[in-house]
């Protein structure tokens, strides 16, 4: 009996661990549908705060926040959905943090299954929207790139690396602040951020629904900051992972070039001496480029 009460003790300790939970939602001119957002979460009765990030906003998204009982803090102008979600980390007392959006595309009834994960163990949880969630096209291919180099890069299942909505460990979330950038990126930023790190990630499925309002999202603008992604998704994480294949292609096509001027001509040529150069150059850029990542994680 004295064997049992340890272990029961110690894993009500580890339930006692955490237990005040921030919810933030980064909002701009969301006027329309933030009241019912609010209302639903506090309607749980799971959350120690609910911050609502006003980014700029022009509409009355504050007094709408401020009455459905959030906690409001105001950029003086539109920073960025990542600026705002780096405001509200920032501003969270909990032990957990919540983000979603304000919209009303992510449901508040899928917040306890992303803290039940988080109980588990896992440092970061992410709601992975499934077939029939709400996105264009375009949008649906460009996460599926996103999430295929993803899962090449970590060499794990990445089910969704652009979703807004997830829970983390506080303390975890905040090491990583300083890489988040302002505009829509940070989700990616921060999943790569975590797997890089050797931390816990997992997912839960989830439906986005159709959002409420105007998407702040805009297709040419965000469609070069796709490529930009692309490549930050890989310098995030290992950058070696990505200039190694093409240093290896570079080489080969310069090895099958000699070959056939060899061959044909019985020279080397100078297109063969700059597919050569190019490859070594490129792979060491990625060595270099793997160690400069290596030393943006190192422990302080």
């Amino acid at each position: 009996m004295d064997c049992v009460r340890p272990a029961q003790n110690l894993k009500e300790k580890r339930e006692e661990k955490i237990v005040n939970i921030s919810i933030v939602l980064p909002a701009k001119n969301e006027s329309a549908a933030i009241g019912q957002t609010i209302q639903e979460i506090v309607a749980l009765r799971i959350a120690h705060e609910i911050i609502v990030v006003n980014d700029g906003s022009t509409d009355s998204t504050q007094e709408v926040a401020e009455q459905a009982g959030a906690k409001v803090v105001s950029h003086p102008y539109s920073k960025g959905n990542g600026a705002a979600i780096k405001t509200g980390a920032r501003t969270a007392t909990g032990e957990i943090i919540i983000f979603m959006d304000a919209d009303g595309q992510h449901s508040p009834q899928d917040i306890p299954r992303l803290i039940e994960k988080i109980q588990q163990g896992y440092d970061l949880v992410v709601g992975a929207r499934q077939k029939g969630s709400q996105a264009s096209v375009g949008r649906g291919v460009a996460n599926r790139l996103y999430n295929n180099l993803a899962t090449y890069m970590t060499e794990h299942k990445v089910e969704d690396l652009t979703s807004g909505f997830r829970a983390v460990r506080a303390d975890k979330f905040r090491e990583f602040i300083y890489l988040l950038p302002n505009g829509f990126s940070y989700p990616t930023t921060s999943t790569m951020a975590f797997f890089r790190a050797g931390y816990s990630v997992s997912y839960i499925p989830i439906h986005a629904a159709k959002r409420i309002g105007k998407s702040h999202i805009q297709p040419i603008k965000d469609g070069v900051r796709f490529f930009l992604i692309i490549f930050k998704i890989a310098t995030l994480f290992s950058p070696l992972k990505m200039f190694l294949p093409i240093a290896v292609l570079l080489f080969l096509m310069a090895t099958g070039w000699y070959g056939y001027t060899l061959y044909e001509y019985n020279r080397f040529t100078n297109m063969s001496a700059l597919l050569y150069t190019g490859s070594v150059m490129i792979f060491l850029m990625g060595l270099i480029s793997e160690q400069i990542t290596a030393l943006m994680y190192k422990e302080k």
